[in-house]
């Protein structure tokens, strides 16, 4: 079986991009921490919701990288001459990455209630329609 690749087609030109893409969002999200929602808040835009319970602001950072939208965890261990019986709240850090589409940009990030919201709007592309003239040889 042979894998199927975008330069299979060779009516789809400049589409190289977006099997690298693909094969980079494939990779890049199979951990489960922390939890996130995805909805659709308009035609045009969307919000990320991630569970961040036990994270401040600042041990949050949200930064674009080469059109991934990547948001990071970094708590400090506040343990210092505490004694747990039983510790199951983790002191733990986390990255998540979302792949993100041409046209698509990052708005503000809401903390609310243990929840980190991020929106997103993506742009509508205009419409372009081109003549080429012909020029004799």
């Amino acid at each position: 079986m042979s894998k199927l690749t975008l330069g299979s087609y060779p009516h789809m030109l400049g589409f190289e991009q977006l099997e690298r893409l693909l094969e980079r969002s494939a990779k890049s999200g199979n951990e489960g921490y922390p939890p996130y929602n995805i909805e659709q808040t308009s035609d045009h835009s969307y919000r990320i919701t991630l569970a961040v319970a036990g994270f401040a602001e600042a041990d949050l950072a949200i930064t674009v990288e080469d059109r991934q939208l990547v948001i990071r965890g970094r708590q400090s261990d506040d343990s210092d001459g505490r004694v747990f019986l039983h510790r199951g709240i983790a002191a733990r850090q986390f990255q998540r990455m979302f792949v993100l589409a041409d046209g698509v940009e990052v708005g503000e990030a809401i903390m609310e209630n243990g929840l980190l919201h991020v929106d997103l709007t993506r742009s509508r592309p205009e419409t372009v329609v081109q003549t080429i003239n012909i020029k004799k040889g």
